[in-house]
């Protein structure tokens, strides 16, 4: 059994991101965010870098809280693929994106002029900015453990439940840190060094200190374009190049607050944080697309299995039903001959004989009906005299013929070609055809009259007709007499017409109806000449 769930987690993780390949429309579109992400870098840093623009108070928390928001959601997802996959690189990025979350919540607090003028929670003006350098590297290092990571085994050991405390352990872990940074940058703020003059302006300080941070972030970038392999993996590499392009702006043109180019980092650090929230939320639309088709294509197959069964129970019961009948009807005929004073042995043979023939007809029903059903359809293919096709389907009902008192007008044409088809179904649609006619034909007053024609319908082509004067079939029904289990008989089954359509197309050609007038309908179907005749 545990080795049955490898190999289905094995199937299953060849559909995630963290293991799909990515396809080359996907690693264009790739590298085509990342120019576009550098056009608006040197944009911001060149023309312009002059523009003034004034501080906006809404801003910061309105930043804060998308920084939380999306960096949360994406860390939620990261952990459910970590607890279907039991990837360890994956509980890493998860834990990545849960320490840049939780910063976001004091970064934001501690940011003067949200709660106190230099900065609540009890910091200073160094407050804010060291918890940004901490979310940062957090951040980067463990892009760079993911990296490392991504070809250690899964953790096929633990039980559900050890997954759940996993994730619970280092959720814990990583809310520990934040909370023992907040206490540190906001208690002794006094001790850190001086990147923040004021509110506003940055030292010179902060170029020795983004220089480490952006080199980390190169750093993972190195690592992960070395090792990438994943879609996963490329949306991470837009995620680090944002970052670089971030850091970068908080730079360039110059180290100030509420500049353009400060701004344009806040807008890339919501772009760092979207980018792989957006993938996987398309992920999970796919595969929630892909369980509903999945569901639905087996509800519907669980339905054709159910009609299908139904469609060969009543297959059976309505093509049985005509030897049985005929063979009940010959065995009447033969006890009859017998019972007489000078048994008419020569007469009882012949309906025996017919018994017989009917019984070989039954056994090949049977078998014809399996092959209709079966995918792999493997019927034997004959050249077939239609004409007598049509002679040997007459001398089945012969008896139903004579009971309904039922007279027969065959207009054979000799110069027919042969046909190449399946001698049983054929039969079968004929007989089916004929006794439609039969009992159309039985509760109808004057004469009863079976027609029966053959003729050349194109040049590649034959068409056999068959008339009746019966009640004949309603606009209405038209058509929907071929549809399965619909009938306009009161013990029909309403699989009879849809088999016989079913038969001709296979062989390919036509079944259709159209009216006798005045009385009656006509039954025409068409079947194609044989190859090398």
């Amino acid at each position: 059994m545990f080795m049955e769930r490898s190999a289905a987690g094995l199937r299953a993780q060849e559909f995630v991101l963290s293991n799909l390949s990515p396809s080359v429309a996907q690693r264009r579109f790739a590298l085509g965010v990342v120019l576009v992400l550098l056009v608006v870098f040197v944009i911001v840093a060149g023309p312009l870098s002059g523009l003034p623009l004034r501080r906006v108070d809404a801003f910061i928390p309105a930043y804060g809280t998308a920084i939380f928001v999306i960096d949360s959601i994406t860390a939620a997802l990261l952990f459910a693929q970590f607890s279907v996959l039991r990837s360890p690189a994956l509980l890493a990025l998860a834990n990545g994106y849960c320490l840049t979350a939780l910063i976001a919540i004091p970064w934001t607090l501690t940011f003067p002029g949200v709660l106190a003028p230099e900065g609540g929670l009890g910091g200073g003006l160094q407050s804010t900015v060291w918890l940004y350098v901490l979310s940062h590297v957090g951040f980067a290092l463990f892009a760079i453990v993911y990296t490392l990571l991504k070809d250690a085994d899964p953790m096929e050991w633990l039980s559900p439940r050890s997954i759940r405390a996993r994730v619970l352990t280092t959720v814990g872990s990583v809310t520990a840190l934040v909370c023992c940074a907040t206490v540190f940058v906001t208690a002794g703020h006094a001790l850190l060094p001086r990147i923040m003059l004021d509110t506003a302006e940055v030292s010179y300080l902060w170029y020795y200190v983004i220089g480490p941070m952006a080199a980390l972030f190169v750093l993972a970038l190195v690592l992960l374009w070395l090792w990438q392999r994943s879609v996963l993996d490329l949306w991470l590499m837009l995620v680090l190049c944002a970052y670089i392009i971030e850091i970068a702006l908080t730079a360039f043109p110059i180290p100030y607050r509420f500049s353009v180019g400060w701004y344009a980092g806040r807008v890339y650090g919501v772009l760092s944080g979207s980018l792989v929230l957006l993938i996987l939320m398309k992920e999970v639309t796919m595969l929630y697309g892909e369980l509903l088709r999945a569901v639905l294509a087996q509800r519907r197959e669980r339905e054709v299995r159910l009609l299908t069964g139904d469609a060969i129970a009543a297959t059976v019961a309505h093509e049985i039903k005509q030897p049985l009948s005929a063979m009940t009807v010959n065995a009447s005929t033969s006890l009859g001959w017998l019972d007489r004073a000078t048994p008419n042995i020569d007469e009882a043979k012949a309906a025996l004989q017919r018994i017989v023939n009917n019984g070989h007809r039954a056994g090949a029903v049977i078998e014809n009906i399996r092959t209709l059903f079966k995918r792999d359809d493997a019927r034997t293919q004959t050249s077939l005299d239609v004409n007598n096709l049509i002679r040997e389907a007459l001398a089945l009902v012969r008896d139903d013929l004579q009971t309904h008192r039922i007279a027969v007008q065959a207009d054979y044409n000799q110069s027919l070609p042969p046909i190449e088809g399946n001698q049983v179904q054929l039969q079968q649609v004929l007989v089916n055809l004929i006794t439609n006619a039969i009992d159309s034909m039985a509760t109808e007053d004057g004469d009863r009259v079976l027609s029966l024609r053959s003729k050349v319908y194109n040049s590649d082509s034959l068409m056999v007709s068959v008339e009746d004067v019966g009640k004949g079939v309603e606009p209405r029904a038209i058509d929907l007499i071929f549809k399965p289990q619909f009938t306009t008989k009161v013990h029909g089954m309403g699989m009879g017409l849809s088999i016989c359509r079913s038969i001709i197309e296979a062989h390919g050609g036509r079944l259709w109806v159209t009216a006798n007038l005045p009385q009656g309908a006509i039954f025409h179907f068409t079947l194609p000449a044989h190859r090398e005749h």
